[in-house]
C-alpha cells in the first residue's frame, strides 16, 4: 500500500512531466490519484514547477474538501470516474493539440492504428461538450469513458485512466501519439481501419505488455 506521501509525489513528479511531454502547458490539465476513501489532486489554478507534495489536496467522494487550496475545478470528473471504475486508480487530464484539435472537431479516434487497444476498445471516443468544472461534463465524459481507459473531450482536451499514475501518464502520452498519426493519415487519405477480430486479438496481446500488465 502506497502512503500519501508517496502519492503525492509521485503526483507532482508527474505533474512536471506535462509540459515537456507536450501534454499540457500553462496551468492546464490536472491530475489525481485514488486515496482511502476519495482522491488526491492537484491544486487549483499553480503551475506544475510551483506545486509541492503539500499542495496537493485530499477530496472527499462527496466533495468536501479540507485544504489551504482549493482542488482543480475539474474535480467533480475524477470523483465520478473513481465512483463509477474500481479498476481506475489514477486520472491525467490534458490539452494535447492533436487531441484537442480533434475534440475541436468532435470526431472519435477510430481502430486506424493498432494501439488503439490502448484505450481499452476500438475507439477513442469524444464526449458531448459542457462547460468546464460542470456535474454535465462529469456526466458525459463518464459516459465516454464506459469500457474505455481514455476519452476525448470535446472542444477541450482528452483524458486517460489507469491502474497507476504511471501507466495513465504513459496512456495520454499513447493517446495524443495516435491523435497525431489519426490527423496525418486524414490528410493524406482515407484511414483503413481494423476489424473487430483485429483489434480483439489486440486488446488480448496487450494484457502482457509493457505497463497494460502493471496493476
Amino acid at each position: 500500500m502506497s502512503t500519501e506521501r508517496t502519492l503525492r509525489d509521485q503526483i507532482v513528479a508527474h505533474g512536471l512531466k506535462l509540459t515537456p511531454s507536450g501534454l499540457s502547458q500553462g496551468t492546464s490539465g490536472n491530475l489525481s490519484i485514488r486515496h482511502g476513501q476519495g482522491f488526491l489532486i492537484t491544486p487549483s489554478g499553480m503551475p506544475y514547477g510551483e506545486i509541492a507534495a503539500q499542495d496537493i489536496v485530499p477530496v472527499a467522494m462527496d466533495g468536501r474538501y479540507e485544504h489551504t487550496r482549493a482542488p482543480s475545478s475539474e474535480w467533480r470528473f475524477h470523483r465520478d470516474i473513481y465512483a463509477a471504475r474500481p479498476d481506475v486508480h489514477a486520472i491525467v487530464h490534458a490539452h494535447p493539440p492533436y487531441s484537442t484539435g480533434l475534440a475541436m472537431c468532435r470526431m472519435d479516434i477510430p481502430a486506424a492504428h493498432y494501439m488503439i487497444a490502448v484505450g481499452g476498445g476500438d475507439s477513442i471516443r469524444c464526449s458531448d461538450y459542457y462547460t468546464y468544472g460542470t456535474q454535465e461534463l462529469s456526466d458525459a465524459v463518464v459516459r465516454a469513458l464506459d469500457g474505455r481507459l481514455a476519452c476525448l473531450m470535446a472542444n477541450h482536451g482528452m483524458i486517460a485512466a489507469g491502474a497507476t499514475m504511471e501507466q495513465a501518464m504513459w496512456r495520454a502520452i499513447e493517446v495524443e501519439t495516435l491523435a497525431r498519426q489519426y490527423a496525418i493519415a486524414l490528410q493524406v487519405g482515407k484511414p483503413v481501419l481494423l476489424n473487430d477480430e483485429e483489434v480483439t486479438q489486440v486488446i488480448e496481446k496487450f494484457g502482457n505488455y509493457g505497463l497494460m500488465s502493471r496493476k
